[in-house]
């Protein structure tokens, strides 16, 4: 997917998000926040988006989130603002093809919902399991491929429409699952419908 279609498409999705596409998704936003904060220390949010998640975490987390949109992340601070979210450390606009961070700056990198929407979506993790340290997890929340059925013809038949639609549809899990620096320790189906996975990968110590 073409990198400016990204940008157009997080322009045209900004101003309806929270009521629209987020609120279809919230089940694993909760989940992954439950998680994240039960398992404390520092986080990365990758793709922090309007910040809906943020006011899930608990307090004694420290959160920093990314975006590679300007419209988003100008709602996501005013989130952070109006509920004085103390324990968000810091959002900033930043390719996640690129992190700005430290190798193992990280004791959890989530990524909610992103990982279809980006061009290069395994230099992405990539990154992400560059700055997560050794024995810390990514969790991933994201709707792959369907390997039979309806869902499979569906999903091939709108994959050329990918850069107006702003997400991949034929996206596998071994994607996510082959990658040489982690392994997977858990996986479930989420509503609505089982349509998103949730994903938790550990980061191996070598």
């Amino acid at each position: 997917m073409k990198a400016e279609a990204v940008t157009t498409s997080y322009r045209r999705w900004a101003p309806v998000y929270d009521a629209t596409f987020g609120r279809v998704t919230q089940a694993g936003r909760d989940r992954a926040a439950r998680h994240v904060s039960q398992r404390g220390g520092r986080v990365l949010e990758v793709g922090v988006g309007t910040g809906l998640v943020l006011p899930l975490y608990a307090p004694e987390v420290r959160v920093t989130g990314i975006d590679f949109s300007h419209d988003m992340l100008k709602k996501a601070r005013a989130r952070v603002a109006e509920q004085k979210l103390t324990h968000v450390e810091a959002l900033h606009q930043m390719d996640a093809q690129h992190l700005d961070f430290p190798d193992d700056s990280f004791d959890t990198v989530t990524a909610m919902h992103v990982l279809s929407v980006v061009p290069d979506p395994a230099r992405v993790l990539d990154e992400m399991a560059r700055v997560c340290r050794p024995g810390g997890q990514i969790v991933i929340v994201n709707h792959f491929s369907a390997t039979r059925g309806p869902m499979r013809l569906v999903e091939k038949a709108i994959a050329p429409l990918e850069d107006h639609l702003g997400w991949q549809s034929v996206f596998p899990v071994e994607t996510i699952t082959r990658h040489a620096r982690l392994r997977e320790v858990e996986r479930a189906s989420l509503p609505p419908l089982g349509l998103m996975t949730w994903l938790v990968m550990e980061r191996l110590m070598s």
